[in-house]
């Protein structure tokens, strides 16, 4: 069987990447809420017209938010699948998982008031 291109590969791999992303917003809650606060952060951005580095820290923000919340999500189902019982070590795994989702919400939180309470006071 012939190798396949570097293009081909990348296009195939864009492919996976968009299924996994568009799966994770179709099944899971927290993404759907983080995507919901998202779109709401970018309509605030346009309405208080915030500068282009506002931008590109609010945009960072929540790809690192959304990344974050990709792969507890992936770490809970890999958990899940090694252990489908309760067990108190995999309990820990997905508490440290959602712990680290939760320290970038802070830090999502504590930008979203650096860039935007300036401009509605």
């Amino acid at each position: 069987m012939p190798k396949e291109s570097f293009i081909i590969n990348r296009i195939k791999s864009v492919g996976f990447a968009l299924r996994g992303a568009l799966l994770l917003i179709r099944t899971e809650a927290s993404i759907k809420v983080q995507v919901f606060i998202a779109i709401v952060m970018t309509a605030a951005g346009f309405f208080f017209e915030i500068s282009n580095m506002e931008w590109i820290v609010q945009i960072l923000t929540i790809a690192a938010i959304m990344g974050a919340e990709g792969l507890n999500t992936a770490i809970e189902k890999v958990a899940d699948y090694i252990q489908p019982e309760f067990d108190t070590k995999i309990g820990v795994i997905k508490d440290v998982s959602a712990g680290a989702v939760m320290l970038v919400s802070i830090a999502a939180t504590i930008i979203g008031f650096i860039i935007y309470l300036p401009k509605i006071f």
